[in-house]
C-alpha cells in the first residue's frame, strides 16, 4: 500500500508551515500566513518566507520506503539538504542540487516515527511524498513558535534537523513553527500577525540583530516597536509564556554605532527595559550572550553567524533556557 502524503492530501502529516502555495501541480511552503503576504511590502521578506526552515513531514508508519519528488530553486551558495529521521535520530541526510529532486530512502522494519525535514534554505516545490505502508499522525506536542533572523533560520547548520530551533524541538518533543527569516527580522506587522494567528503554548522572540545591521530603527523608534510587537503577541495569546532574547555576541557590532547610532550593547539595554517594564509574569528575558557569548567567539566564523557547532551549542543552551518556562 502506497500512501500519498502531499500537504493537500494529508495536511495532518505536515508540521511547521503557515500555509502552502500551489503552482503547476506542485506545492511550496509559506512561513507567513498566505492571506497576509499581500501586506508584507517586502520582496526580501517574502523570499525568505518561502524557504522551508522547520517544515517537516512527521508520521508514525510501518513503511519500508520513503520517496519524495519535487524541484529545488536556489540562489545562494549554500548546502541544501533533506534530513530523514527515524524515532528522533538522523537516519539519512541527502544533499540536493538546484533543479529536479528525486529521493528514495529505505526505512527499518516495524512501526517507527518518521520525519523528513525540508531544506532550511532554498525553495522546494513538492510534487509527491509517499510512504509504502500505513500512516498515522503522532500525538500533538507542545506548540512552540520562534521568531528571529538568519541566526534562527540557521543556513550554516549541518542540516535542517540541526538548526538550533530544530534541536530544541527534537530534544523536548515540541511542535516547532520556525519564523526565522535571514536578514528580515525587522518587527514587520505581517510577522507579528502571523505569530498572533498561530496557535502556541510557548513563543520566543529573538530580536535586534537585523535592525542593528540594517540601521532600520533608531534609539527613538526601536523600544516602542519591540513593545508593540510583544503587546500584539500577548493580546493574541493571553497567559502563554513569551521569551524575548537579546542578540548574541557579535564583536564588531558591540560598541560601534551603526548609521542610526545604535550599538548591540544599547539594543540589549533597550530590550531589557521593555521586558522588565511590565508586570507580565509570563514574559521572560533571555540574555543573548548567555547563549553565545564572548567565550564562544570561535564558533562565529564571520563574527556574526554561528557555524554548525555553534548552532548545536545554541540548541543545548536554548533548551535549558526555554524548558522551565512551561512550568
Amino acid at each position: 500500500m502506497t500512501a500519498e502524503l502531499r500537504p493537500d492530501v494529508r495536511p495532518d502529516a505536515w508540521r511547521g508551515a503557515a500555509g502552502w502555495d500551489e503552482r503547476d501541480g506542485a506545492l511550496r511552503a509559506w512561513r507567513l500566513r498566505p492571506e497576509l503576504v499581500g501586506r508584507a511590502f517586502s520582496p526580501e521578506l517574502l523570499s525568505k518566507a518561502r524557504e522551508a526552515a522547520g517544515v517537516r513531514l512527521d508520521v508514525l508508519t510501518d513503511a519500508d520506503t520513503f520517496t519524495l519528488e519535487g524541484e529545488l530553486r536556489v540562489d545562494l551558495d549554500r548546502d541544501h539538504r533533506v534530513d530523514v529521521l527515524v524515532d528522533g535520530e538522523l537516519h539519512q541526510r541527502i544533499d540536493l542540487e538546484h533543479g529536479a529532486v528525486s529521493l528514495s530512502v529505505p526505512l527499518p522494519q516495524g512501526e517507527h516515527r518518521v520525519q523528513a525535514w525540508l531544506p532550511q534554505v532554498g525553495q522546494l516545490w513538492l510534487r509527491s511524498a509517499q510512504l509504502t505502508g500505513s500512516v498515522r499522525a503522532p500525538a500533538a506536542g507542545t506548540r512552540w513558535t520562534t521568531y528571529g533572523s538568519s541566526i534562527t533560520q540557521c543556513s550554516a547548520a549541518a542540516g535542517p534537523s540541526e538548526t538550533w530551533p530544530a534541536l530544541v524541538a527534537r530534544a523536548l518533543d515540541w511542535d516547532l513553527t520556525c519564523l526565522g527569516f535571514g536578514g528580515q527580522c525587522h518587527l514587520d506587522p505581517v510577522a507579528a500577525r502571523t505569530i498572533a494567528a498561530t496557535s502556541a503554548d510557548l513563543i520566543s522572540l529573538c530580536l535586534g540583530i537585523n535592525v542593528q545591521g540594517g540601521a532600520t530603527m533608531s534609539q527613538r523608534t526601536f523600544g516602542p516597536q519591540v513593545a508593540g510587537l510583544i503587546d500584539q503577541v500577548r493580546d493574541a495569546h493571553p497567559g502563554v509564556p513569551i521569551a524575548v532574547m537579546t542578540p548574541i555576541v557579535s564583536p564588531p557590532r558591540e560598541s560601534t554605532p551603526n548609521a542610526a547610532g545604535v550599538t548591540l550593547a544599547w539594543m540589549r539595554e533597550a530590550i531589557t527595559e521593555v521586558v522588565e517594564g511590565t508586570d507580565d509574569e509570563n514574559l521572560h528575558l533571555i540574555d543573548g550572550p548567555s547563549i553565545i557569548g564572548v567565550d564562544d567567539q570561535h564558533l562565529l566564523p564571520d563574527e556574526l553567524h554561528p557555524d554548525a557547532a555553534g548552532y548545536r551549542l545554541m540548541g543545548e543552551r536554548m533548551s535549558a533556557a526555554l524548558a522551565p518556562l512551561l512550568g
